[in-house]
């Protein structure tokens, strides 16, 4: 479905999804986390991308840049340092607030609370369509 991406992105050596894609009317939200190294270490941060909900396998945005990033002391300093990576996930009644359980710096789990509208937002902001991407790549 995603593969990591080659250069200097911030998802370039290796990716990897968790939760199930959200449902949303516009397609599926897939939350995934991707992985930096840098000369000292990996970085792991989550990312967004949205699917097509008649076909899932088709990329329609992704996120060029990471949108959750290790911060706090307990997601920087554990077994693994700068980590954090999605476990699962809630979606309250009102069907737009997000619960997303986290795994941080490979010794806690944590809970973030957001809103799949602003995440959607996020994505259409900082995001660029997949097969425009493809289509510069072929040309270059």
């Amino acid at each position: 479905m995603l593969e990591a991406r080659r250069g200097a992105w911030w998802d370039a050596n290796k990716i990897g999804m968790s939760p199930p894609p959200i449902e949303t009317p516009r397609g599926w939200l897939m939350i995934y986390h991707g992985v930096r190294r840098t000369p000292s270490s990996s970085i792991y941060r989550l990312g967004l991308a949205l699917f097509d909900l008649e076909q899932p396998e088709k990329c329609l945005i992704r996120g060029d840049s990471w949108m959750f990033a290790p911060e706090a002391d307990y997601e920087r300093r554990g077994d693994v340092q700068d980590v954090v990576f999605p476990c699962g996930y809630t979606v309250a009644e009102d069907g737009d607030t997000i619960n997303l359980y986290y795994g941080a710096a490979d010794s806690s789990i944590a809970l973030a609370h957001g809103s799949i509208r602003c995440l959607l937002a996020w994505l259409d902001a900082n995001g660029h369509s997949e097969q425009a991407h493809d289509r510069r790549l072929r040309q270059s």
